[in-house]
């Protein structure tokens, strides 16, 4: 378990593109004692440190715990790296959110905030007895500090509220840069009750979650698996339902969609409400044939996706004149 391992920032936009691109032209970029982390990734030691964590606490890179501690991208990483380097369309933003909620060992708190945490309204002081509550159910010598905690949680309000972090004048400009993760619309702010901010857990549109996005968390929940209980998709850890605080009309409509995209059956006679997988997909391939649709131009065409752009410039350049 790894608690404040952020050092209080939450990610910022352009750091992940900075990070991925970076570690793509010097695997060590974070270590290296020839060029200063910060001179190279235009940051102070906090944020370098910081920003070093996030890119693998997402699953967009894995570092090595022992030896040369180089940073590598996943296939995840690749793949978004390749097609949306600057995480602009928002199954990049589900996928970053996944990698995050999901990751037990690096994101202790977002883990447990998403599969533990049942209150739908709550304040900090709701997360921090639930989250001493569920470590000491688990035997654990590892207690964070109060402190530890606190941060935690601001830390997730920042990562997915996107109201004023501080009413500050003269914050620094650096943390007034929103997370892009608030694009999703996971959490809103109620009101304060006896001094203390009341927030709540949002069901974000169902136009808002792309219909490969979805399969991919589907298939990454059962693996080999080819029928499931749409009860375990909505209730179990790690599941489409907890991760993405999707409620049973909303799940209900995106397993819908997949099966009208013929991915998916859904059987509610006889008692069975399950699903049951037609597709051979992977769930890298699912991330892969989501960001194919962007490209105007099949692979059997021959165009790499640079080149769709520049088509797409040679184009619009040929209409305007």
């Amino acid at each position: 378990m790894k608690f404040r391992a952020h050092d209080t920032f939450a990610i910022r936009k352009g750091w992940l593109n900075k990070g991925l691109r970076n570690i793509e032209n010097a695997p060590d970029v974070f270590i290296s004692k020839e060029k200063n982390p910060m001179d190279v990734l235009g940051i102070g030691a906090n944020m370098v440190k910081s920003l070093r964590y996030w890119l693998q606490a997402t699953g967009l890179t894995v570092e090595p715990n022992s030896g040369k501690r180089k940073q590598s991208l996943t296939s995840i990483g690749e793949i978004i790296y390749n097609n949306d380097p600057y995480f602009e369309e928002t199954g990049s933003l589900w996928l970053v959110h996944y990698g995050l909620a999901t990751n037990f060992e690096d994101a202790t708190s977002w883990y447990l905030f998403f599969n533990e945490f049942q209150m739908q309204e709550f304040s900090e002081d709701d997360f921090y007895k639930s989250l001493r509550k569920f470590i000491t159910m688990q035997d654990s010598e590892t207690m964070p500090s109060s402190r530890a905690i606190s941060d935690d949680f601001k830390c997730i309000i920042n990562t997915y509220y996107p109201g004023k972090r501080n009413s500050s004048d003269d914050i620094d400009p650096e943390n007034n840069i929103e997370c892009p993760l608030t694009e999703l619309g996971l959490i809103s702010y109620v009101t304060t009750t006896q001094g203390n901010r009341i927030y709540r857990k949002c069901t974000p549109k169902n136009e808002n979650i792309p219909d490969l996005i979805a399969l991919y968390a589907i298939l990454k929940q059962i693996g080999e698996q080819k029928e499931v209980k749409i009860s375990v998709l909505q209730n179990s850890t790690n599941s489409i339902g907890k991760i993405f605080l999707l409620d049973t009309l909303s799940l209900l409509h995106i397993l819908y969609q997949l099966e009208g995209a013929g991915y998916i059956k859904v059987v509610r006679t006889a008692g069975l409400d399950v699903i049951r997988i037609l597709t051979d997909l992977t769930p890298e391939e699912c991330v892969k044939q989501y960001y194919s649709e962007f490209c105007r131009f099949p692979e059997s065409s021959g165009y790499a996706p640079e080149e769709c752009v520049k088509q797409y410039y040679s184009e619009l350049n040929g209409n305007q004149r």
